[in-house]
Order: C-alpha cells, then sequence, then structure tokens
C-alpha cells in the first residue's frame, strides 16, 4: 500500500521511506487521490496550494 506524505500530501511509493519534499513523516492512513499533470492550469492546483505536478492523497492522518 502506498504512503502519504503527512508535510506535503503527496503520494510515495511503497518501499520508499522518504518522500521528494525530504521529509521522512509518512501515513498509509489516507484519503482522496488526486493527480496533477499542468500546475499552472490547474485550478485544483491552485487551490490545494501545490506547486508541482505528482500525485496527492486529499487527507493524511
Amino acid at each position: 500500500m502506498d504512503k502519504a506524505c503527512k508535510d506535503c500530501h503527496r503520494i510515495v511509493e511503497e518501499g520508499k521511506s522518504v518522500c521528494k519534499c525530504g521529509s521522512n513523516s509518512l501515513s498509509k492512513d489516507w484519503n482522496g487521490y488526486v493527480i496533477i499533470l499542468d500546475v499552472e492550469g490547474s485550478e485544483i492546483a491552485k487551490k490545494l496550494e501545490l506547486n508541482k505536478e505528482g500525485r496527492y492523497a486529499l487527507k493524511v492522518r
């Protein structure tokens, strides 16, 4: 099962222990899923204050 970063909400691939943002605060307890392909043109990315493409969890506990 994939984990989500508690700091930036990015989905981290199984087997990895550090997020791309550098945090090692990961959780298996997350809900919702969004994929951002175009940060510049995405209203969702702006609303979620995301500045990089990727897969993100909407809620991380």
